[in-house]
């Protein structure tokens, strides 16, 4: 294993700054990316306070960016968004507040889309095996299973 190189506190700002300013990041990312700099707790820490206080970082906007791409671009549902946020380290407040970004509405029509592709894609004759890998399918890709099944039901019909 090939050990880095430590940088500087000054080499490393120039670095987290662009880091940071490429996209939205959480705390912890840019937390663990300073350590990776090989810099000392203080020297992390006054950093991160910098860039918080000079609107790099930011929590709120990281949380409503990374819920609305992950609906938008990835289809991911609610319930992988939600893990997804917890596990880099978010606050509830925040998780709560990018969840907004979602709408009831668009929910369920990209929910309805993702199993109507899918329905497409299966070669099976039986009703019961096709509910299941649709149900299967969307529950994996992070929507509640309340919600999958009725849609489910309503497209397999017996």
């Amino acid at each position: 294993m090939q050990s880095k190189k430590k940088l500087s506190p000054t080499e490393a700002k120039q670095k987290i700054y662009r880091y940071c300013a490429y996209q939205e990041r959480s705390h912890k990312e840019v937390r663990d990316k300073l350590y990776e700099y090989g810099l000392y707790r203080d020297e992390v820490e006054e950093l991160l306070s910098a860039l918080i206080t000079e609107g790099f970082l930011n929590e709120e906007r990281f949380a409503k960016a990374f819920a609305g791409g992950k609906f938008r671009m990835q289809r991911w549902g609610r319930i992988k968004i939600l893990n997804e946020l917890e596990a880099r380290g978010l606050t509830s407040n925040c998780i709560k507040i990018g969840m907004k970004e979602i709408e009831d509405a668009d929910y369920i029509k990209t929910l309805r889309e993702i199993l109507e592709r899918k329905l497409n894609q299966l070669d099976e004759d039986n009703a019961f095996v096709k509910r299941d890998k649709l149900a299967r399918y969307a529950i994996q890709k992070g929507f509640e299973p309340d919600l999958v099944w009725p849609e489910v039901k309503t497209l397999v019909k017996d």
